[in-house]
């Protein structure tokens, strides 16, 4: 009588499979730890190709409505996006022209105002001169029986100016900016094709509608943000050269556009144009009270801006827990210095968008049995709209 051979025991039984499974997983995600620990300083080492890419994307994301609004009114798609990057350059010179330029004279002066600021903070350099005096006078006292070793010499000397320091990277910064151009032009017109076929890829209809649902949603998201705060920090930036005009400062518009784009940073971008225009008002008037009336300005602005203006104009829609604002500000700017500063919230938009989107499989509940840590298994529904959270550039607590 011919019998069948019996099957191995890891193939009929369940527990074997089981775990099997759970050392996959946890195989799986011990390489998405040591993938998410290596992706800053890939991004940080490669900052010539990542930065420039990333910040085209944020940026052709934004002009996305504006390149479909063309092409519903019959535009071809490489003249529409042509179009989008002609518009994005010319706003983006007009403003780079009214703030690098009186900047620039501003940076010329400096030395020649120095005595200036001496006079109006007379007060705070006595002190600090005595104090350093009793500073000095102590360190020579406890080293008086060690001889000070002379500082060792540089190996390589900083650049000696600002013109210095542009010259030498000018180049690369040039190359950057036309690479950037490229992708957002390349990005723009292939769109509509991009997107098409990003959906019907898809092999069910759930799919194929939960992709197009997780484009929409960065689309609009990102769009919104950047349109809505961008004309909040235009006008700030408005009000306050109408201001430092009234009180006499001089190039106020330029005072106006670094209060506009610092104010993309949230938390500390108007805490360096506070004390950019301290400066420049210690610069400019002889009284110190009236030099540090044009920050005592921006700030009591900033304060009605952040607390009614943002809150009134956003509402509940565009607001976040600012723990996430303080984290991808830290990571970016560690990461990218100011740019990434500046693409911090964009970036944190276009993130949390992609994961209440896409949801959050049990992994962690699956590795150490099924719903130890978390309840069920699979992914989470999406939110609707309505509930959906993004990111405010100003979310400080009321005043």
């Amino acid at each position: 009588m011919h019998t069948t051979p019996p099957l191995p025991a890891d193939a009929t039984d369940p527990e074997s499979e089981n775990r099997r499974d759970r050392l996959l997983a946890g195989l799986t995600l011990m390489f998405g730890v040591a993938l998410v620990l290596l992706v800053p300083f890939a991004l940080k080492e490669g900052s010539p190709f990542f930065l420039p890419l990333t910040a085209a994307i944020v940026i052709a994301i934004a002009l996305v409505p504006v390149l479909e609004w063309l092409e519903r009114h019959r535009v071809p798609a490489p003249l529409a996006a042509l179009t989008c990057v002609v518009l994005f350059l010319t706003a983006a010179n007009a403003a780079l022209a009214s703030i690098v330029v009186p900047a620039w004279g501003w940076v010329s002066i400096l030395p020649e105002r120095i005595d200036n600021i001496q006079s109006n903070v007379k007060p705070l350099i006595d002190f600090y001169a005595n104090l350093e005096s009793f500073v000095n006078k102590v360190i020579q006292e406890l080293a008086s029986s060690r001889p000070i070793q002379p500082a060792a010499a540089a190996a390589e000397s900083p650049p000696r100016s600002i013109l210095e320091l542009f010259a030498t990277s000018a180049p690369t910064a040039f190359i950057e900016m036309f690479f950037a151009i490229l992708v957002i032009f390349f990005f723009l017109s292939g769109w509509t094709r991009l997107r098409r076929k990003a959906i019907t890829s898809r092999t069910s209809f759930g799919g194929a509608m939960a992709t197009a649902r997780v484009i929409q949603d960065v689309v609009d998201d990102t769009s919104a943000y950047l349109g809505t705060i961008t004309a909040i920090n235009v006008s700030l930036g408005l009000v306050v050269a109408g201001a430092l005009w009234l009180i006499g400062m001089p190039t106020p518009l330029m005072w106006g556009g670094i209060v506009a784009l610092l104010n993309y940073i949230p938390y500390l971008g108007p805490i360096l144009a506070s004390a950019l225009l301290a400066l420049g008002g210690l610069m400019t008037f002889d009284d110190v009270w009236t030099a540090l009336l044009p920050a005592a300005i921006m700030i009591g602005l900033h304060l009605v801006e952040a607390n009614f203006v943002t809150p009134l104009v956003v509402g509940r829609r565009l607001t976040i827990n600012p723990i996430l604002i303080l984290i991808s500000l830290s990571f970016w700017g560690w990461v990218w210095g100011t740019p990434g500063a500046l693409m911090a919230v964009p970036l944190l938009i276009i993130i949390q968008t992609v994961l209440n989107a896409a949801g959050k499989p049990d992994i962690a509940g699956f590795l150490f049995e099924h719903g130890t840590l978390v309840a069920g298994a699979g992914p989470l529904p999406p939110r609707p709209a309505a509930d959906r959270e993004t990111v405010v550039d100003s979310p400080e607590p009321p005043v």
